[in-house]
């Protein structure tokens, strides 16, 4: 037997896996699927969920008196296993069937229909009756955020969603309230998500394996806009989306949809369609203007430079640090995200130009990414009320509104976006991954810091899913230390090492989700396959390569902006449209 090797049989296959394998893991492998539904598998972190809860995947070891849940069992030497006796399926008949005995019997106008586990679940074991009549039902009131809906009457006690809060993201938002029939995860002490600590970054409703945790939906209020004669409704949509979408409609993870995302986005009646990657740019330049102004205090010799900058483009990390980090607020640099550029920029300069009064134009945003529509309605990025961006749907909400106008992407001829906020450099596309903004700050920074032409622009140190990247980059003599991290577990230790004077960084870049937005919480469901985000995040940077332009500052509408507009980057006007301020909101 080779060491640290074990070799067991399943359903009288012969299996050999490392040692502490689980036997879910262990079939698996061998291409034998067991049902589950409390069990997630995060590739790419050190979380293995494994709380054997919902009892789905029992099976039978030969010499065991019980079934054992196979999320939860390691495999042993010579074990003998068997995942399809009469007992283990009458087994897990009985576990659906109680499950379904207390969860609401109303899927046709469930959000989740469709595409929801135990839906499937059900169907797969063939459940057309639940002979548990327990009388009455668990009631919960339901708790709508900016971002998120929580419906525990859908909950079946999984857990994933406390798993991805605390053990990967490490906010501890929610976890189990109550005892018995009364349990549910909850925020503490009965409060709602927006009271909470939540950063709506969405991970939860990634994760959830029902309705019980879904997005806000905006597509109902979108449609009643593009109704209307009186309103101008302009799009804008992120670099990660339109490296996913293609996988609601049947193509490869990671397939490239750009033109025909624009196209579709045009039937269904936006006036423009912008991207979000012509204010990516706009951001490296405020952002890495500031990164160069730091810098240069560092250098006159000036001690009280908050150091190192952090990103600022992820309002879900931005959230994480005002509620756990407030004693650090003056460290993150004070530029908005390219979202919030974009709807300051198109309801000022934009606005103004097109003779359109900023009362009647609506700017909606399409972003992988659940936090987004939290940052919306922050109170600074409202003029007199009106705010910068109206709202913001998800790429699965675009996804579900393309398939309800009768329009498969798959058909569609290649669109251009329009002028002025259509042209973008391969810079602002990589913002979509983790490490993407990073390397694009660097690309111009160089530049401008040195007066010398980079050649090379790959800065490939910075890119990967390793939770932590560091890099060290040479600005003529002066040794630049960068650190990447994304999710928000990752970033918390960057964190408390800088809080504990530990952190040799001059600028962190910080991004909430696993793979940075490619991961998003309004992404189409990769259920923990890191393959999916590998795909998207090389067709990111596939993207970049095939780009004309691969440096922010060398945008020619952007030069045209600052020219026409703004001034420089940093002027007056620059700040009062382009930056931010941060909030204490710890608890």
């Amino acid at each position: 037997m080779e060491q640290n090797k074990i070799n067991l049989t399943i359903d009288s296959r012969p299996v050999c896996v490392e040692a502490g394998t689980t036997i879910l893991d262990a079939a698996k492998s061998c291409g034998i699927e067991i049902p589950t539904l409390c069990h997630i598998h995060l590739e790419g972190t050190c979380v293995n969920s494994h709380p054997a809860s919902c009892r789905m995947c029992v099976v039978e070891v030969a010499g065991r008196r019980n079934l054992a849940p196979a999320c939860a069992t390691a495999c042993m030497e010579g074990m003998e296993v068997h995942t399809n006796t009469v007992r283990v399926l009458k087994a897990r008949r009985t576990i659906l069937e109680l499950i379904l005995s207390n969860h609401p019997h109303d899927c046709l106008i469930c959000p989740k229909s469709g595409n929801c586990e135990l839906q499937n679940l059900t169907k797969k074991l063939k459940i057309n009756d639940i002979p548990y009549d327990g009388g009455e039902k668990s009631t919960h009131p339901i708790d709508k955020s900016v971002s998120i809906v929580r419906d525990m009457n859908k909950c079946i006690l999984c857990r994933r969603c406390e798993t991805m809060c605390n053990e990967v993201q490490t906010v501890g938002a929610i976890s189990a309230n109550g005892r018995g029939f009364n349990t549910t995860i909850a925020p503490a002490f009965g409060q709602t998500l927006s009271e909470s600590e939540c950063t709506y970054c969405g991970q939860c409703v990634a994760v959830c394996p029902v309705g019980a945790l879904t997005e806000v939906d905006n597509t109902s209020r979108l449609i009643n806009d593009l109704a209307n004669p009186n309103k101008t409704v302009i799009v804008q949509t992120a670099p990660a989306v339109r490296v996913a979408i293609g996988e609601e409609f049947g193509y490869p993870a990671g397939t490239i949809v750009t033109g025909k995302l624009v196209t579709a986005l045009r039937k269904l009646g936006f006036n423009y369609v912008f991207d979000t990657d012509f204010a990516a740019d706009l951001t490296i330049m405020e952002e890495g203007s500031e990164l160069l102004g730091r810098l240069k205090r560092v250098l006159d010799g000036d001690k009280t430079v908050p150091m190192p900058i952090l990103t600022s483009c992820c309002p879900a990390w931005v959230n994480f640090f005002e509620h756990q980090f407030p004693d650090m607020l003056d460290i993150p640099s004070t530029a908005r995200s390219p979202q919030q550029m974009f709807g300051s920029i198109a309801k000022s300069y934009w606005a103004d130009k097109m003779g359109i009064p900023r009362e009647n134009l609506v700017v909606v945003s399409i972003m992988p990414c659940l936090a987004k529509k939290y940052e919306c309605n922050r109170d600074e990025f409202k003029n007199n009320g009106n705010p910068d961006v109206d709202y913001s749907l998800s790429t699965r909400e675009l996804a579900s509104l393309i398939k309800e106008a009768n329009m498969d992407l798959s058909k569609m001829e290649d669109g251009d976006f329009d002028a002025p906020f259509g042209a973008s450099t391969g810079a602002a596309v990589i913002f979509g991954a983790t490490g993407g903004v990073m390397e694009a700050a660097l690309r111009t920074a160089y530049e401008l810091h040195t007066g010398k032409t980079l050649d090379k622009v790959d800065f490939t140190d910075v890119r990967g899913l390793e939770g932590i990247k560091s890099a060290t980059v040479d600005l003529n003599g002066f040794k630049l230390k960068v650190g990447v991290a994304h999710g928000l577990g990752n970033a918390r230790r960057m964190l408390e090492d800088i809080r504990a004077g530990k952190s040799e960084y001059h600028a962190i870049e910080i991004m909430a989700c696993p793979g940075g937005c490619i991961g998003g919480g309004g992404q189409p469901l990769h259920h923990g396959n890191v393959e999916v985000i590998k795909a998207r995040q090389k067709a990111l940077y596939q993207d970049d390569r095939n780009k004309p332009l691969r440096k922010s500052h060398e945008n020619p509408y952007i030069k045209q902006l600052y020219e026409e507009y703004l001034g420089k980057p940093l002027s007056e006007k620059a700040h009062a449209l382009l930056h931010t301020n941060y909030f204490n909101r710890s608890k």
